[in-house]
This record gives C-alpha cells, sequence and structure tokens, in this order.
C-alpha cells in the first residue's frame, strides 16, 4: 500500500507569526534544531516559509545589479536581505500537503521545490497540523522488514512463479512468467514499492512478445 505523509509526518509544528522578528525566527530556528519554519497567519494557516537560507541574505548584503534574466531574483534577494519580520522575509504561498498526500507526491514536491520541509495542514479547517521534513520521507527506507516483503509480494504479478529474498532494501528476484512483458512488469512493479533500494535478479520467460518482427515490404 503506497504510504502517506501521516505515516511518517512529524506531528510537532515549530511556527512563528507574520509579525516575528528577525531574531525572533533565528531564535526559534536554533532552540528546535530546524532550518526553517512555517510562518501562519491569526487563525494558524500556513502563509509562507522562512528558511536559513532566507536570513543568509542578511549577512551576504544586497546582491549587486546584474543581467535582465536574474533581475527579478535579485530584487527579491535585496528586499529579503532588508527585511526584519517574518511577512518580508517568507517565501510565500507556503507549498503544503495534507496527512493523506501520497509519500511520494510530497517528496516531488521538496525536490522540485528545493524546499527541505513542507508543512501539513487539515484538509478541511486548512491550519498547519505537522510538518514533514526530508528525514521523514527517508524513513520509508527503514521501516519493518516484514512490512516491506509484504508490499513487494503484494506488488508481483499473480501470473508467474517467483522466489523473492530481501536483504538491506535490495531486492533479488527470481521465477518464471509466460511472457517477457510479464517479466519486465514483475521488475518494475517492486522498483516503485516504497523503501525498495534496488532490484536484481533474472525472471526466465517462456515466450518473448516483446520480439519486433521486421516487414517483408
Amino acid at each position: 500500500m503506497p504510504m502517506q505523509v501521516k505515516d511518517v509526518m512529524n506531528r510537532v509544528v515549530i511556527a512563528v507569526s507574520k509579525d516575528a522578528s528577525f531574531i525572533d525566527i533565528l531564535a526559534a530556528m536554533m532552540r528546535f534544531a530546524v532550518g526553517a519554519v512555517t510562518v501562519i497567519d491569526a487563525d494558524q494557516r500556513p502563509v509562507g516559509v522562512v528558511s536559513e537560507d532566507d536570513l543568509l541574505l542578511k549577512e551576504i548584503g544586497p546582491a549587486p545589479r546584474g543581467p535582465s534574466m536574474l533581475r527579478n531574483r535579485r530584487r527579491r534577494e535585496r528586499d529579503k536581505a532588508a527585511a526584519v519580520t517574518a511577512a518580508q522575509l517568507m517565501t510565500s504561498p507556503a507549498i503544503t500537503v495534507t496527512p493523506g498526500s501520497s509519500l511520494r507526491d510530497a517528496a516531488r514536491l521538496m525536490h522540485t521545490g528545493r524546499v527541505k520541509q513542507l508543512p501539513v495542514i487539515d484538509v478541511v479547517t486548512g491550519r498547519v497540523t505537522g510538518t514533514l521534513h526530508q528525514r521523514d520521507v527517508l524513513r520509508v527506507f527503514t521501516r519493518p522488514a516484514a512490512q516491506l516483503e509484504a508490499d513487494i509480494r503484494a506488488a508481483l504479478p499473480q501470473d508467474g512463479t517467483f522466489t523473492v529474498q530481501i536483504d538491506a532494501g535490495t531486492v533479488r528476484i527470481s521465477g518464471r512468467t509466460r511472457w517477457r512483458s510479464q517479466a519486465i512488469a514483475a521488475t518494475a512493479a517492486l522498483r516503485e514499492v516504497e523503501g525498495v533500494v534496488d532490484v536484481t535478479g533474472d525472471i526466465a520467460c517462456d515466450e518473448d512478445d516483446l520480439v519486433i518482427v521486421p516487414s517483408l515490404m
């Protein structure tokens, strides 16, 4: 069964209000050893995120003017370098997920958005209820062996005979299917199981249904 955010999320929320000062934000990051904090409004809904990178701009100073293609980015950096409150420092809108979001989708959001953590919001109220960190997502690779094995066996096609061995997240599979396409599909299905590091082995097949017969024309 695909894992969801609620399976690994941290239910502790490190958040600040929009009028929190630069020093208040820094103090919260240092106290709780986090690299970012969620900025919330009066109704506890996330409106943005302030990261360590945002605070570093205060030390770096205003970015020099450069090529026009970088103008907007440099303008934002200059504004943040001069900022003194969370509302001025934050990146908005906040990228969020819900407890029921797919863990794989959340990982994609982190990768494409280049963020190390995501606020988790209640699907009804929109209020922040937790935080998903990158290290939380990576816990899929340390989940109980029995749980991983169950998901692996559930992913295998029923139309074949397979033997599976699991060692430190690496799955070694052997067996036989009627068609070559079924053998390929079995290996691909195992690679999609969350927590699988690699798939090795060889599945024999009785017939090759992927052979391309050259045209006689």
